[in-house]
């Protein structure tokens, strides 16, 4: 068994995204290629975006710290801390309303 800190691992990743020229960060808190499930803690400085992406798979966007927008086509959806979004099945983009870090969980399609 294992446990970790995501208040830790957000504040941590904070801290990277702040010294890091693209302002993001991000660690693997378990899975990996070798899994399916993967859940990544990933911070984004105030006005950074993910930029249109593709969904690897079934995937939730659970806020951590801060305020992030999840966007796909000509909708969005808003998260403060402790909302969970469910990430749409299409292209879609996570911008930081605010310095922000989430927790990605993504379940890869087969």
């Amino acid at each position: 068994m294992q446990k970790s800190s995501l208040t830790a691992l957000a504040r941590d990743q904070l801290e990277l995204a702040h010294t890091s020229s693209s302002g993001r960060s991000s660690s693997t808190v378990y899975g990996g290629h070798e899994h399916q499930l993967r859940q990544t803690v990933i911070a984004l400085t105030a006005g950074k975006t993910l930029h249109e992406h593709e969904n690897p798979g079934e995937a939730t966007v659970h806020v951590l710290h801060g305020r992030v927008r999840l966007g796909a086509g000509e909708t969005s959806w808003d998260g403060a801390p402790g909302d969970l979004l469910i990430v749409p099945e299409c292209r879609h983009t996570l911008e930081a309303l605010e310095d922000a870090a989430v927790l990605l969980t993504v379940s890869k399609r087969s």
